[in-house]
């Protein structure tokens, strides 16, 4: 009785460790939402400070996963790690700022603006709803929750309609992003979800006019 008392309670330890580190690496991820802003105002400033930060991030993480810790950097990427990349290169970061610039580069500001929202709000608030509420597991998607789906699906649309006042184009974009959510994508989704995303919004933009 004891032991198996001692194993629920590490079970409890790992999985309170799992989604406080998933708030955390969500937390950032939603802080992606102030990027707009920023490109709309200072466009090519912000780019070459996104870039600029993609560069340190990638030279700290090279030196953290050879034994090397950087202050501060080091210290938030083990705080944000997932279990599956612990004592690795972790990727999340770089595919967050590629997939952001590759937006803002590829596509207008609206455009851009769309799929940097979807992937703030949709895939963050998506991956803390699945962690904490999630109980309706979708098969062959390492893990991923239709209460994630639905919040992903209902937080693009939200933030779409935010952007372009257009139902349908909202509908079409959260639909696309929560099936793009839901595929096992590991890091990359980061960078599918903005470019994807925007480039929807930027093909139907002729009939939108405020969007260009």
């Amino acid at each position: 009785m004891k032991y198996f008392c001692y194993q629920i309670g590490i079970e409890i330890k790992n999985q309170l460790t799992s989604l406080r580190k998933e708030f955390f690496r969500k937390t950032i991820h939603i802080c992606t939402a102030f990027v707009p802003i920023f490109l709309h105002f200072a466009k090519v400033p912000a780019i070459v400070c996104l870039c600029t930060a993609g560069v340190l991030y990638i030279i700290a993480e090279s030196l953290r996963s050879n034994g090397h810790e950087i202050p501060l950097i080091s210290d938030i990427t083990a705080a944000a790690a997932r279990k599956r990349d612990e004592n690795k290169f972790v990727l999340g970061p770089v595919t967050l700022v590629a997939g952001i610039v590759a937006a803002a580069l590829l596509w207008n500001e609206g455009a851009a603006s769309v799929g940097i929202y979807a992937l703030a709000f949709g895939d963050g608030l998506a991956s803390l709803s699945g962690k904490t509420f999630g109980k309706i597991r979708v098969p062959y998607t390492h893990g991923k929750t239709v209460e994630g789906s639905l919040t992903c699906f209902a937080a693009i649309f939200c933030s779409t309609f935010f952007v372009t006042k257009n139902c349908a184009i909202s509908l079409v974009v959260a639909t696309c992003g929560a099936l793009i959510e839901v595929l096992p994508l590991k890091d990359f989704d980061n960078l599918i979800i903005p470019v994807v995303l925007g480039g929807i919004v930027a093909c139907m933009s002729n009939s939108l006019p405020f969007l260009a």
